[in-house]
Order: structure tokens, then sequence, then C-alpha cells
């Protein structure tokens, strides 16, 4: 959510999906090469898929359809939140990602923000990522660009986002959001839910609640397990 002139301009809600046999840690300082980078990390190959730097830059990382997991000769995906989130703002973070070669890793999305700007990236595997800046309001970012309703997940939970009662980081209400993170509604379309069920080893395994103030605080709240199933509570940043 992008409310310029806010006194919370940023707000970001995350799920995230992956294998549960997939070992992790909660968010904490675990990379010594990124100093003051905070984020969850994938104890397979060391890297995050969302994490939160020292002058207030996060960084989250998705897959692209069809590129799930490692590949041959292929970098890590886990490594670009954390470069991301080492720079000194978001459109700092942007422009280095830009002059990457996409080819270096599987196809991606890279969402990242800070208490100023919010940027969606993406890499196709080949040539260099593209970024757009993501404009006021509320977006939302799957496997597919922005706001894309060609995603059944997008088509069922973008509008609903909308309506849902914005945060108030201020008063630690979030309870409007978290609802909609637990929600596991798809209506025989499991592509459509947005906390995926446990299926075949995969499903939703953790949540994040991240505010950025415009005055400098930033908060992050975490949910160790699947949301509607574990309590958030807040990181030490």
């Amino acid at each position: 959510l992008n409310r310029p002139d806010h006194e919370w301009p940023i707000l970001v809600a995350a799920n995230r999906d992956e294998r549960a046999d997939r070992a992790w840690d909660a968010p904490a300082a675990w990379w010594a090469d990124y100093p003051g980078v905070i984020g969850g990390r994938d104890r397979s190959a060391g890297g995050s898929w969302m994490a939160l730097g020292p002058h207030g830059v996060m960084a989250a990382a998705l897959n692209r359809p069809g590129s799930l997991g490692p590949a041959p000769g292929k970098l890590s995906r886990g490594e670009l939140p954390l470069r991301a989130a080492s720079a000194e703002s978001a459109e700092a973070a942007t422009e280095a990602m830009t002059r990457l070669d996409a080819g270096a890793w599987r196809p991606f999305n890279l969402v990242i923000a800070d208490r100023r700007s919010a940027f969606y990236i993406e890499a196709l595997g080949e040539g260099r990522p593209q970024a757009v800046a993501l404009a006021p309001g509320l977006s939302m970012v799957t496997s597919h660009p922005p706001n894309d309703e060609t995603h059944p997940r997008t088509r069922r939970h973008l509008s609903r986002f909308r309506a849902a009662a914005a945060p108030e980081p201020t008063r630690g209400d979030w309870r409007a959001w978290e609802e909609r993170l637990a929600d596991d509604s798809h209506e025989g379309d499991l592509a459509a839910t947005l906390k995926v069920p446990l299926l075949n080893g995969y499903g939703t395994v953790s949540a994040s609640l991240i505010g950025f103030c415009a005055a400098g605080e930033r908060l992050w709240r975490f949910c160790a397990a699947p949301p509607g199933e574990g309590v958030f509570r807040s990181i030490e940043l």
C-alpha cells in the first residue's frame, strides 16, 4: 500500500509459499557479508526471500511461473533481497538491480520499497531486469506482474485487500490484513487461494507485515506459521 504524504506511507503484507521440508530461520541478522541486513534465512541456499536493510530498504523475491526451485548453472535468487536491502534507498537498489544480467538467475519478480517509494522489478531469464515504480494505492504482486488479474489469486484477492481497513501501525492494529493473509478460500481453484494449504509437501509456511513511517521508524511483524495458525510477533530491528 503506497500512500504518499501519509504518516505511514508504505505498508507491505506477504505470505511465503514454500516446500514444507525446506528448512529456514525467522528474520534476524544472519549474514556477515551484509551487515545490518535482517531477513528470513533459507538454510538450503543461505539466502533470503525477504530482507530489510540498515537504511530502511526492503526487498522481497518471488518466483515467476514455471521457475520453482534451483537450476544447474544458475545463481540462487535468495541473494537478490540481500543485495537490494543493502542499498541506501529503494531507488538506488532498483537502479542496481536493473544493471544485472538476468540470465544469471532463473526468472524472478522483485519488490523493493522504503519510506519514500516502491518498485517492481521483472527478470525473465535473459537481458536486463526491467523496473517500474508502483503507483500510489494498493498493488498486489504474485508470480505475475502487479495487479495482473489473469492470475486467479490477484483476481480473487486484490479487490478484497482494497476493501479491507488499512492497518494503523501506531495503534498496532493490523487485524484486517491479518485476516486477509489467512484467507484460504478458493472455490475450487487452488491457484486463487492466498493461504495455500499444505498439499504434496508445499504450501504457505509464514507471513510478514512491514510498515515504513515517514519519520523513519520501521517495523516488521512476522508469523512463523501459516497465518491464522500462529501469532504475528515483532522482529527486533
